[in-house]
């Protein structure tokens, strides 16, 4: 049977994965009486949840004779590594674009990634239904995007198709019949072509996807790049110089079959397939015949750019709401998930029973940290920092810098050009995006943005959208001014009054409700001034013999700001943490006694 190798690559929220279902509904891949969820590429919870692709996932379906391997990726920036490596499994891309929205950042970012590695996309112009859309403009938008960044002439000879992954058609004219996908299945199989790799070489293949099974071990996924792998045959890992990890057999050939992996007794070159009974191979490996002595070349993936502090939970609260508490534990969980995600890096950090954990971004770490504490994990998290280099030949201090992209209506647009100025931003370009928009472009530092998100939100009242790239390094762009409001913090033990709280909210806006448990050190409400304020939560009423009909009802108290754990670690300072167990998010500061933080203010003022 004739293979096709793609990969289907867009901004988030472009329709990838719901394309995805429409592939392998009308390619059989179903009963016609089968149940299967929407999105059901998105398997993990948290994917469900947020509504957006984290991992990369293989699915594979049978178009006339004919099978197409497909893999859906993730559209946001920050797992960006994910796309990366994933280039290196296929032979062709659609690259899906908004009718509406048209080429954004990580349109952009998969793209050049595309270009770079000799594939010719083909252009789907999606959710053309959509009531703003405007398909020819987007269809310009990207032949200007494809010449932008240096695509040789094949590639600008891209094909194109209109579509609707949600009705699930595809045309090549705007005012086709709209019946159904068959138009992009059959421009897949004439515009992409078939691997052209050795099958009578010696099996050799690049891992590229890591998972852990819980009756395999470990599953690896790649495509076979020469030779010919059978069931039980000897195999040995080289890593990039050439150097033996490990040598095993591989126990298990799994192939995919619409959502399912198929057990195979022999697969070939040009085949994406996932392997299991090798226990420390990892990505980005090779897996090959004995005889094979020099590593497949792997894609070097781009570096991280921000860094978190991860500690286990030493606060007064800590081992009361989680199972893994040690150092030692969220050691293990971190170095595992270093293994199969090439985009995150851990190192020892030099405080102790710490890690500094670098990754691509508050999302991509922020996901990561929620895992952590679905499976039991107590851990605080430090205040996000940017990762700086030194200019070799300048000797200069650099920083990274993001393209930003922002569609807001006109009218809140003065406020965040203003915003973006204070924080180093500087504006590229400003047009009008129909419909009462315009669309700004920044390039800014990183460090800019950290918390900025959720101000952006209240500034735009929830209307604004802002898309990021990481755009390289630029000299140090100086100081940015960071959080204005001081805090409220805990000076007792105890749990939360109402009759105190009711008396304090008027300090500034409060962060807990009565009967939640507090320490001294913890933070319980941002301060309407600048400067950190003590204060007592647990205080309550005296009781006298007087009565004071009706007096207590009327103590109502203004419902708290809950954070999420993405909030709160874009809210917290440098002398502050944020507390995460599987019940809870609680912001502290790092030195809960008060001596301490007094102590530790004087020596940073002295320093400076």
């Amino acid at each position: 049977m004739d293979i096709r190798n793609i990969a289907i690559i867009a901004h988030v929220d472009h329709g990838k994965t719901t394309l995805v279902d429409q592939l392998l509904r009308q390619s059989g891949s179903f009963r016609e009486n089968q149940v299967v969820a929407e999105r059901a590429m998105d398997r993990n919870d948290l994917e469900r949840e947020r509504g957006i692709t984290i991992l990369a996932k293989c699915t594979s379906v049978v178009w006339k004779n004919t099978r197409i391997n497909i893999i859906d990726t993730p559209g946001h920036a920050d797992f960006g590594g994910e796309v990366e490596r994933i280039l290196n499994m296929v032979d062709g891309a659609i690259v899906l674009v908004d009718a509406a929205e048209g080429a954004l950042p990580q349109t952009k970012f998969v793209l050049t990634k595309a270009l770079a590695r000799g594939i010719k996309p083909i252009v789907v112009v999606n959710k053309v239904d959509r009531q703003d859309a405007r398909p020819d403009e987007v269809h310009t938008e990207m032949f200007d995007l494809f010449a932008a960044l240096g695509a040789n002439d094949e590639q600008l000879d891209f094909p194109m198709l209109f579509a609707s992954g949600r009705q699930g058609w595809a045309d090549i004219e705007l005012n086709g019949p709209k019946k159904d996908l068959a138009p992009l299945y059959d421009l897949v199989l004439s515009h992409v072509k078939p691997p052209n790799l050795d099958k009578d070489a010696p099996f050799a293949m690049v891992a590229s996807i890591l998972e852990a099974d819980p009756f395999l071990g470990r599953v690896l996924t790649g495509r076979v790049e020469q030779g010919r792998a059978r069931t039980n045959m000897p195999v040995r890992v080289l890593r990039a110089d050439g150097t033996v990890v490990e040598t095993g057999r591989l126990t298990k050939l799994l192939s995919f079959r619409g959502l399912e992996r198929v057990p195979a007794d022999e697969v070939e070159a040009g085949d994406i397939v996932a392997v299991a009974g090798l226990s420390e191979a990892t990505i980005p490996e090779t897996i090959a015949s004995p005889e094979v002595t020099a590593a497949l070349p792997a894609i070097p993936v781009d570096p991280p750019t921000l860094s978190m502090t991860f500690r286990l939970n030493d606060g007064p609260l800590g081992g009361r709401e989680g199972k893994k508490v040690t150092s030692r534990q969220i050691r293990d969980r971190l170095f595992k998930e270093v293994e199969g995600n090439v985009a995150i890096r851990v190192s020892e950090s030099p405080e102790s029973e710490a890690f500094e954990v670098a990754g691509r971004g508050e999302l991509q770490l922020g996901v990561l940290i929620e895992q952590m504490r679905r499976e039991g994990f107590e851990l605080t998290i430090g205040r996000p920092r940017v990762l700086t280099r030194q200019n070799e030949e300048t000797g200069d201090r650099e920083e990274p810098f993001e393209e930003v992209l922002v569609d807001v209506d006109e009218a809140f647009s003065g406020i965040v050009v203003e915003k973006m100025s204070i924080r180093k931003g500087q504006m590229q370009d400003m047009r009008p995006s129909g419909g009462g928009k315009v669309r700004l472009t920044f390039i800014i530092p990183s460090r800019g943005l950290i918390g900025y998100h959720g101000e952006f939100l209240t500034d735009t009242r929830g209307t604004g959208i802002m898309n990021r790239l990481f755009a390289g390094y630029q000299p140090w762009a100086g100081t940015i001014e960071g959080r204005t409001k001081g805090s409220l913090i805990s000076s007792e033990d105890g749990a939360a009054v109402q009759y105190a709280l009711w008396y304090l909210q008027e300090r500034g806006v409060l962060f807990v409700d009565p009967g939640e448990k507090v320490y001294v050190g913890m933070i319980l409400g941002e301060h309407s001034r600048g400067s950190d304020l003590e204060i007592n939560p647990i205080k309550e009423k005296k009781l006298t013999n007087i009565r004071a009909a009706g007096k207590d009802d009327a103590m109502l108290l203004v419902p708290p700001r809950r954070m999420s754990l993405e909030q709160a670690i874009a809210y917290i300072e440098d002398d502050e943490l944020v507390e995460v167990t599987p019940s809870a998010i609680r912001i502290r500061k790092r030195y809960l006694d008060p001596n301490q933080r007094k102590r530790a203010e004087k020596k940073g003022d002295s320093a400076a």
